[in-house]
């Protein structure tokens, strides 16, 4: 039988270099100091892009009033997956978006012009810039595949 005893670590401290005998003096590490509040990364995640698109895809699948296995075989692409997409969680293709666009009757300019809206919306919200402002981190929109 064993007893359950926390492994613990014996720590044996080492003299300095500089205290060895015949070793050379070493400096000291600078301290670092801590970085200022507005220099640090906001702490509001920033949306994903396949959650703005998503959400654009199931608003308007919603407006519509169609079902998500309508649109999911106008557009050829299974439901399970069209349903994932929606929800933010896959990174579809290009081509998976064209076709789930083009099913509820967008262009895939029109559905990525409105995730980028939605982008910009909701980075303004967070910021407190709003569009066209100096401080507005989204201005553009840039995709690549």
């Amino acid at each position: 039988m064993t007893s359950h005893v926390p492994n613990e670590a014996r720590v044996i401290p080492l003299r300095p270099r500089a205290e060895r005998p015949g070793a050379r003096p070493t400096a000291s590490r600078p301290t670092v100091s801590p970085v200022p509040p507005e220099r640090r990364p906001p702490t509001v995640r920033e949306p994903l892009w396949r959650d703005l698109v998503g959400d654009v895809l199931r608003r308007e699948r919603l407006e519509q009033e169609r079902t998500l296995k309508e649109v999911a075989e106008a557009a050829r692409i299974s439901m399970p997956y069209l349903s994932e997409v929606e929800r933010g969680r896959k990174e579809a293709s290009s081509e998976v978006l064209a076709a789930a666009a083009g099913a509820l009757g967008l262009g895939l300019g029109d559905l990525l012009a409105r995730a980028q809206g939605e982008l910009v919306r909701l980075a303004s919200r967070h910021t407190g810039a709003g569009r066209g402002t100096p401080g507005t981190r989204f201005d553009g929109m840039c995709l690549a595949a």
